[in-house]
């Protein structure tokens, strides 16, 4: 593990601690509004510098949280199995969904309309903001769906567990999911900003890459361990694709497409922690790629190719997210430290 850099592209910013480990951070889509939930329950968010406590510590987890595309909605759940939504601008709960004794530890929304996916037992649930209900439940029947993810236009929403991945039309619920079968766990999946491309990383250490329309997708072997993380950039390549970067245990593996249909995605091994990764992401527009584990240390990616800046923490690194105009980078910690760094003057350009 190598902590030299020639850059300081990023400084510390802000840094305040929670009761426990912190299990997700979000930004908001607009504003510069930070949302992170911990082990022992607290939900807090942070604007204008200052951290606000929406909810107290519980001693039970919440897991999961994000904003709704307009940033009017923030939802949150985990062990208890309740899914409380804020309206942000009147501060308050408007609506808890009672789900109890499961626990929920994913939820999503579309990028494109207040609807809410969680995932409940073998289901997917779609809750709508302006109906205030449940509107539609989606049975993934072989397993619990272990990710989900929307795609960009809103259209479609992809759920992965045992035997692949089952994509739904939004348009009509009812409709059968298409179905991308897999003799395997799809432990993780995520669209393409362009929604071109459907990433499923997998219980048997491999990756599968999906052209949507298309019926023959790609698939990628030779991990340590199964995929546990995936993220796409939200530019293209020369040859019109983006960047596919995956993690596995302590190891990172960065694919990009070839011209050559034939020869599929080219793989580049990127080594520098130590202890299992547990976030990685692209910043938006860039090449810039972020990496946090628990060995303490959050590494910037020049160009996804070699380590620019080494960001670091006494406790290990448990999750991380890029602002969406990438001016800000933040962190949570297992010992429940939230921490946020801000581009320097010295950074512009810093994602190439």
């Amino acid at each position: 593990m190598s902590s030299s850099t020639t850059t300081k592209d990023f400084e510390q910013k802000f840094v305040a601690t929670l009761s426990d480990y912190i299990t997700s951070i979000r930004w908001a889509p607009v504003g510069t509004t930070l949302s992170a939930v911990s082990g022992a329950g607290e939900v807090a968010i942070w604007q204008d510098d200052k951290l606000e406590i929406l909810q107290t510590a519980t001693s039970e987890s919440v897991d999961c949280i994000g904003f709704s595309h307009d940033g009017k909605f923030l939802a949150a759940a985990g062990q208890d199995g309740r899914v409380k939504i804020w309206d942000l601008n009147e501060n308050q709960i408007v609506t808890t969904l009672e789900n109890a004794p499961a626990w929920i530890d994913k939820l999503v929304w579309n990028p494109k309309s207040n609807q809410l996916a969680f995932i409940l037992n073998r289901y997917v649930q779609i809750w709508d903001a302006a109906q205030n209900e449940v509107v539609a439940t989606l049975n993934f029947e072989d397993s619990t769906p272990l990710g989900i993810d929307w795609c960009s236009n809103g259209k479609n929403l992809a759920g992965g567990g045992n035997k692949g991945v089952k994509i739904w039309n939004c348009s009509n619920w009812d409709e059968e999911p298409y179905i991308w079968e897999m003799p395997t766990v799809s432990v993780a999946v995520a669209w393409s900003s362009d929604g071109r491309f459907l990433a499923s990383g997998n219980m048997d250490r491999s990756v599968g890459v999906m052209e949507w329309g298309n019926s023959e997708p790609w698939l990628m072997r030779g991990f340590p361990g199964k995929i546990r993380q995936i993220a796409w950039s939200s530019i293209n390549t020369q040859i019109g694709a983006p960047l596919l970067a995956t993690s596995s245990v302590e190891g990172m593996v960065v694919w990009e497409k070839l011209e050559d249909e034939s020869l599929g995605w080219e793989a580049r091994v990127l080594t520098n922690h130590v202890d299992i990764i547990r976030g990685i992401e692209f910043a938006p527009d860039s090449f810039l790629l972020a990496s946090a584990a628990t060995d303490g240390w959050l590494c910037l990616w020049k160009g996804a190719k070699q380590v620019s800046q080494v960001l670091t923490t006494d406790g290990g690194f448990s999750c991380l997210a890029w602002h969406p105009k990438g001016k800000f980078i933040a962190a949570g910690s297992d010992d429940g430290k939230i921490m946020i760094w801000s581009k320097s003057s010295r950074g512009q350009g810093f994602g190439s």
